[in-house]
């Protein structure tokens, strides 16, 4: 019978080729393991997770934050590539006369500007930027010329150039405003907008406040949701590295306790180590205090090792009260065989003697769901 995909098969393994290839780290996702091991073996180079990447078992393909378009109110220009315009040089000391032909520049500047002759406008503004570099006035007026031509760039230069010589500038922070909004930077311009209405509001100031606004309240509430997103992405990450270490801890738990067999205590240490294994994973221990010259403890050795391999879930530990006299002095043991059972480090019961129906008994009693 010939091998095959159906279509469902097909378009989810090319979901998967797509984003390993957006995001290489989840090659190295565990549950991608076999995958990987699939492509070292057709010889292939795979990316080795480097810090910066997501590591293995910490994220999935369902948990990450995908932020929501935004749509955005008015019109936005690309910025363009235009060289920058010719600035004045501040350092140029300006005499009286300089700044009597600069102010007629300004003025033919406005004149072309009222003619709709905006080149024009840019090359007498410019003269007079040249003659008189400290005129704030001129550097802002030409930055009201390059927003009508929708060159953002040019304006904002020529209005830092103003706002630098006058940080009261109404005209410089409404022309950087109304630049920032075309670029689409709308929470920049919404900052200079409201700076210019202070110095000095108008109407065009407050009609541009109000294509403004709208576009800055929702980058607001978009990054409230982000926020919100991110926390729960945060929390999820969290609570998934907490039963990642809980899954480590019982996996080592587990391992350390040997289910159905009867594990003799040869250090303190080693005696510690189970009870807390034993208490991470809820578990009865059953403590079996014994010596090699007790008769009866040579009694209840095969039925100590038979009720540990029928309640798998209990664990057994063997204490040599001469090999560990100072955990058996810790325990109170005052004879053998003693048997204490224990929860989470503590004693809740205990049977001393040879007692087979008793130790049976209170195992039933303590070992019961």
């Amino acid at each position: 019978m010939e091998d095959s995909l159906d279509d469902a098969g097909v378009a989810q393994l090319q979901l998967l080729i797509s984003r390993c290839r957006s995001k290489p780290c989840l090659l190295h996702h565990p549950s991608l393991s076999f995958f990987m091991d699939y492509l070292l073996s057709l010889g292939a180079r795979v990316p080795k997770a480097v810090e910066g990447m997501a590591k293995a078992g910490e994220s999935s393909f369902s948990d990450e934050i995908m932020e929501s378009d935004i749509e955005f109110e008015g019109e936005v220009v690309e910025p363009g590539n235009d060289l920058p315009q010719k600035m004045g040089d501040p350092s140029v000391e300006v005499s009286e006369e300089m700044r009597d032909k600069a102010q007629l520049y300004k003025k033919k500047g406005v004149d072309a500007l009222s003619e709709g002759k905006l080149n024009e406008a840019i090359e007498h503004l410019t003269e007079g930027i040249l003659l008189n570099p400290t005129s704030a006035i001129l550097y802002a007026t030409r930055a009201g010329v390059f927003m009508k031509m929708k060159k953002p760039n040019a304006a904002i230069r020529d209005a830092d150039a103003a706002l630098q010589i006058n940080p009261d500038s109404a005209k410089g922070y409404k022309s950087r405003g109304m630049a920032k909004a075309m670029l689409g930077k709308w929470e920049d311009a919404a900052h200079d907008l409201h700076l210019a209405a202070k110095l000095d509001f108008d109407e065009e100031i407050g009609a541009e406040l109000k294509k403004v606004e709208p576009n800055v309240h929702k980058i607001k509430e978009h990054k409230k949701k982000y926020e919100r997103l991110r926390k729960e992405r945060e929390m999820k990450k969290a609570d998934t590295e907490r039963k990642r270490k809980r899954d480590e801890e019982v996996s080592a738990a587990s391992a350390a306790l040997k289910d159905g067999d009867v594990i003799t205590i040869r250090s303190s240490n080693e005696f510690e180590a189970k009870l807390k294994a034993a208490s991470s994973l809820s578990r009865l221990v059953i403590l079996y205090f014994t010596a090699t010259w007790c008769g009866p403890c040579r009694f209840m050795g095969p039925v100590y090792k038979s009720l540990a391999e029928k309640h798998r879930n209990v664990v057994f530990l063997k204490v040599d009260i001469d090999e560990l006299g100072n955990v058996a002095h810790r325990w109170n043991v005052t004879s053998v065989p003693t048997f204490s059972f224990v929860i989470n480090s503590k004693e809740i019961d205990k049977v001393v003697g040879a007692d087979k129906a008793g130790l049976e008994r209170k195992l039933a009693q303590h070992s019961s769901p």
